[in-house]
């Protein structure tokens, strides 16, 4: 996209006030990028056809630096929206997209955040079908904050419920936790250090439809453990079904040096964010199979099983240690990590 051509270097206040330059915005961006035959009408919204139950799940992304090794807020903002659909059991189709920008944003950052939604939302297979942009004045808002909401149908064979988890449910995780929390760490002011972690942020959605046609009904939950992380979900889930969660501390994948920048900032793994991680609980007959098939898939090549439900602690996660040794999860109070997100 030239910027040349758009006559403009910087969002002003103008670009939100429903006019022309709102148009020239609209027109040579944001319709020019993610064109398809529902949003080319350029409606209010979209009407589209979805059959039997639907998904519906929206988000807020407010994540400062906007920019970080392995993403930006844009590609974020898809990904986090496409896996929240996806763990309802569903099939993400469509999103709907708002902006608030800041006046003084530059047109190139723009650029470069709606192309990385677009490329974002391709690869997930998903299409943009509405949505909204607003201009706030210098100094109300943060850059960019966007707000999507995401639609599916539901998988014919999903019965995805909490309440359907049982003793002696496996507990396994797609990938190597923390690594999105850490990325962030590494860009903020004050707290950087070399590093070459990058964020996890990906679509979980192919993922999820292929254990969902194998094994259907069989899965019984799944879970991406994104603010307070992999222990955060494991307690809620510990709470709403009054058992236990029993951990193996050796089993969770962890990258050597998102570890080690744990250490280093005194901060707990089991609480820091996740963009591309999902934790799904299984009946315990199918747990080998269930890894067999996440490993074989690009976005599962580090699963494994990490713990499973207990009767012997209820509401209550207990891991044991790498030496052996046992300790309560506790619950996160207040924000280990501020705007993750």
């Amino acid at each position: 996209m030239n910027i040349e051509n758009l006559g403009f270097e910087t969002i002003n206040l103008g670009h939100g006030s429903g006019g022309e330059l709102t148009r020239n915005l609209l027109d040579k961006i944001i319709f020019k990028t993610f064109s398809n035959p529902f949003l080319d009408q350029k409606h209010d919204g979209s009407i589209v056809k979805i059959e039997g139950e639907i998904a519906i799940s929206t988000d807020s992304f407010v994540i400062t630096p906007i920019f970080f090794k392995g993403g930006n807020i844009g590609d974020l903002s898809v990904h986090g929206t496409v896996n929240d659909v996806a763990m309802c059991g569903a099939i993400p189709k469509y999103l709907s997209l708002a902006f608030i920008i800041e006046e003084g944003l530059k047109v190139t950052e723009f650029i470069e955040i709606v192309q990385s939604i677009k490329k974002a939302a391709d690869e997930s297979g998903v299409l943009i079908i509405t949505g909204d942009t607003k201009v706030v004045e210098r100094g109300k808002g943060d850059k960019i904050f966007i707000n999507t909401t995401g639609f599916g149908a539901m998988h014919p064979k999903a019965n995805i419920s909490v309440h359907n988890i049982k003793e002696g449910d496996q507990i396994l995780v797609n990938g190597f936790i923390a690594q999105h929390g850490m990325a962030i760490m590494s860009e903020r002011e004050g707290l950087e250090f070399e590093s070459t972690i990058e964020s996890d942020s990906t679509n979980l959605n192919f993922l999820v439809k292929d254990l969902l046609d194998k094994f259907g009904d069989k899965i019984k939950l799944f879970r991406d453990p994104t603010r307070g992380g992999l222990g955060t979900v494991l307690h809620e889930i510990a709470n709403d079904i009054s058992k236990g969660v029993f951990l193996k501390e050796v089993s969770i994948p962890m990258e050597k040096q998102v570890s080690a920048a744990c250490e280093m900032l005194g901060l707990d793994p089991m609480y820091v964010a996740n963009e591309g991680v999902f934790l799904v609980v299984v009946d315990k007959s199918i747990s080998a199979e269930v890894l067999a098939l996440m490993r074989a898939h690009e976005k599962g090549q580090n699963a494994a099983i990490v713990g499973e439900i207990t009767t012997e602690h209820p509401n209550k996660v207990v891991m044991q240690s790498l030496i052996g040794g046992k300790r309560i999860v506790s619950p996160l109070v207040g924000e280990q990590l501020p705007r993750i997100c």
